[in-house]
């Protein structure tokens, strides 16, 4: 094997540690099988950052993830942070994290397993076979266009944010959404508001440009709203979803709604140099600390890192094989309804890094 691989590993608030904790178990795992691998290094972010430092991500944090290949975040956030000055807010040392390492592009994979179709918001004949990934931009638009802010004027307050899209922010993504869609089922869709928004008119113009350099991939254009109600009448038409910030946030969420639990959808956000990898899920502070929390979407998240950061794609392969797997023996956290006693984070951990280890051992499996 290569040398160590540097991972910073930040568990952050409510849930996070714990499920952070069985990402990181999985991971042991494989070295276990593979022979060392990682070096793992843990830094404060979010709540429990400000609870030490006094501010959501100390210049420690930041060090620690400029020395490291890839990122392991678990949650941030929490109730008890919520009168905090908005600078000081648990969520702005996420922010200020995928600034800092330009981190541009955020993918949200959405797959329904065949062993909870049922488990889905919507019929399963018509969620059967979903599998679709969202392709979110992430460090422009509405969450960080100026001016905005909250104004006084003529005795009236006024809230105010500013949507703005440069050129190469949405050339740059939309290369990704094209070549991610050439290892899949060459398919993207393009979601904007250019009916109505100038951005998304510039946004639409940049998309179709830049799909005349990728030919064998199929590009179609909806507006936002349309995307919507087809997300849920027909989910399975979906290979690659290319949108906004602010549309990928919310697009994603409902296609979590798919799957039958957000608890179990992973997420990369991507740079040139580095990556985050994280579930979609908050931090759940009503469960935090009583060992109840899916730990899957963690789990998926170190799998996506071992595919896109550390270019070792059999094995993230085999631990989403042994999630599936792990699912389809009926083995359920408590936010899956089943037949069997809900299994507490740490044995889903359990679970699904012994059954790593498992196919890691087979004779069928490869390295590369």
């Amino acid at each position: 094997m290569q040398g160590l691989f540097r991972v910073a590993v930040l568990p952050g608030d409510g849930i996070g540690p714990e499920v952070t904790a069985q990402a990181v178990k999985v991971l042991k795992a494989i070295e276990e099988v593979l022979g060392p691998m990682f070096r793992f290094q843990t830094g404060l972010i979010g709540g429990a950052a400000l609870d030490a430092t006094a501010v959501p991500l100390p210049a420690e944090t930041i060090s620690i993830c400029n020395n490291a290949q890839a990122i392991l975040l678990g949650a941030v956030g929490g109730p008890q942070w919520d009168n905090k000055r908005p600078e000081l807010r648990p969520e702005q040392g996420l922010l200020q994290l995928r600034q800092r390492q330009e981190l541009y592009v955020n993918l949200r994979p959405a797959k329904v397993l065949d062993s909870l179709v049922n488990l889905s918001a919507l019929k399963p004949h018509l969620v059967r076979g979903t599998d679709l990934v969202i392709v979110r931009e992430l460090l422009g638009g509405i969450y960080f266009g100026n001016p905005r802010g909250i104004f006084s004027k003529n005795g009236e307050r006024m809230g105010i944010n500013t949507e703005v899209y440069r050129e190469h922010e949405v050339e740059r993504v939309a290369h990704r959404a094209f070549q991610l869609a050439r290892l899949r089922r060459r398919k993207v869709t393009s979601v904007d508001k250019a009916n109505i928004l100038e951005s998304s008119r510039l946004w639409r113009e940049v998309v179709t440009r830049i799909a005349r350099m990728y030919p064998d991939v199929e590009l179609k254009h909806l507006y936002v709203d349309s995307c919507a109600m087809q997300l849920i009448e027909r989910p399975t038409s979906f290979d690659v979803i290319l949108t906004t910030n602010m549309f990928g946030d919310i697009l994603s969420d409902e296609a979590a709604m798919l799957t039958g639990s957000i608890g179990l959808l992973p997420s990369a956000s991507l740079g040139e140099r580095t990556a985050l990898y994280e579930p979609v899920h908050g931090s759940a502070p009503d469960i935090a600390g009583r060992n109840r929390a899916n730990p899957i979407a963690a789990i998926a998240s170190a799998a996506l890192m071992l595919r896109y950061s550390l270019r070792m794609e059999a094995v993230g392969a085999a631990v989403e094989t042994a999630i599936e797997k792990v699912m389809k023996r009926g083995a359920r956290t408590s936010d899956l309804p089943g037949k069997n006693r809900p299994v507490t984070t740490s044995r889903m951990g359990d679970l699904i890094a012994a059954e790593t280890k498992k196919i890691l051992k087979s004779s069928k499996f490869r390295l590369q």
